[in-house]
């Protein structure tokens, strides 16, 4: 057998070792929020978003802190809590490396939160989980006009109704998301501008929201997901490894009366959220 072979053979056994594991531990406890051999049920923490709004940034930014694993869109499906272990199987191989000796640590599976990102509507197929106290919301918005001129820029195939009825329908419906979840300690909203402009308060802020020992910081890890399309951003500066404030120039232009309806939405689906949601508190 050729040596390349050999190692193929090595690879593909430890990877189905790795993921039948995995399988085992989430598929053994019958409660949706917990695996085998250990004590303590996940949190979820589901960033509810539309496109083009940082949430990759977020997403790094999250998912570097030791506590939280997660790795982007996962585009699961949820139609009751038991998906959740579906979310577990995928964080759990796609999220990290399995390549070393070292790597055996990552079978640990004692992360405090497991972390999807959500950014269109149809994902959630029936909303009875968003009850539950193991669930926890991050809304993140984005000023309108950015917005609508990056998600053009994305999807070159929508004309401009396209993609002011996404936002408007999404904004409602991330409204719609906190309402029934209906619990301002499990609820936060930030804005991408905080993000860039405030960045050490809403980095306490979350902190403080999650109850994380370690702290967020600016820079984050890049990993085997970053920029991958269909997960996070594949067109901005993701790679950097961390914030990057400048950003690039954007051609799309919408007509007035779209800017004008996109910026109603925005401004009451913010005023809204930052009624029922804890928030950043900026100087």
């Amino acid at each position: 057998m050729a040596l390349a072979q050999w190692r193929q053979q090595i690879r593909e056994s430890k990877n189905d070792w790795v993921q039948n594991y995995f399988g085992y531990r989430i598929d053994a406890a019958k409660r949706p929020y917990s695996v085998a051999f250990r004590s303590s049920p996940y949190r979820f923490l589901l960033l509810l978003s539309h496109m083009r709004s940082g949430s990759s940034l977020l997403t790094h930014l999250l998912t570097t802190n030791p506590e939280v694993i997660g790795y982007g869109e996962t585009h699961t499906n949820y139609t009751d809590a038991h998906d959740f272990k579906v979310l577990l199987k995928k964080v759990y191989w796609q999220a990290q490396e399995f390549r070393t000796l070292q790597d055996i640590q990552n079978l640990k599976m004692d992360h405090r939160y497991v972390m999807d990102k959500v950014l269109h509507n149809k994902k959630f197929l029936d909303h009875d989980f968003l009850t539950s106290d193991q669930i926890y919301g991050l809304f993140l918005l984005r000023e309108p006009e950015r917005s609508l001129a990056s998600i053009a820029d994305l999807k070159p195939h929508w004309n401009q109704q396209d993609t002011i009825e996404y936002y408007a329908e999404r904004m409602a419906m991330l409204v719609e998301y906190a309402r029934l979840i209906n619990d301002p300690q499990r609820m936060l909203v930030v804005t991408y501008e905080q993000l860039l402009d405030n960045t050490p308060q809403v980095l306490t802020t979350l902190q403080q929201f999650l109850q994380t020992q370690a702290p967020f910081t600016e820079e984050y890890n890049v990993t085997k997901t970053t920029g991958m399309k269909g997960v996070g951003d594949s067109k901005g500066k993701i790679k950097a490894g961390k914030i990057v404030r400048s950003q690039r120039q954007l051609s799309q232009e919408f007509s007035p009366d779209i800017v004008e309806r996109a910026k109603q939405v925005h401004s009451h689906s913010k005023t809204v959220l930052m009624e029922l949601c804890q928030t950043v508190e900026t100087n």
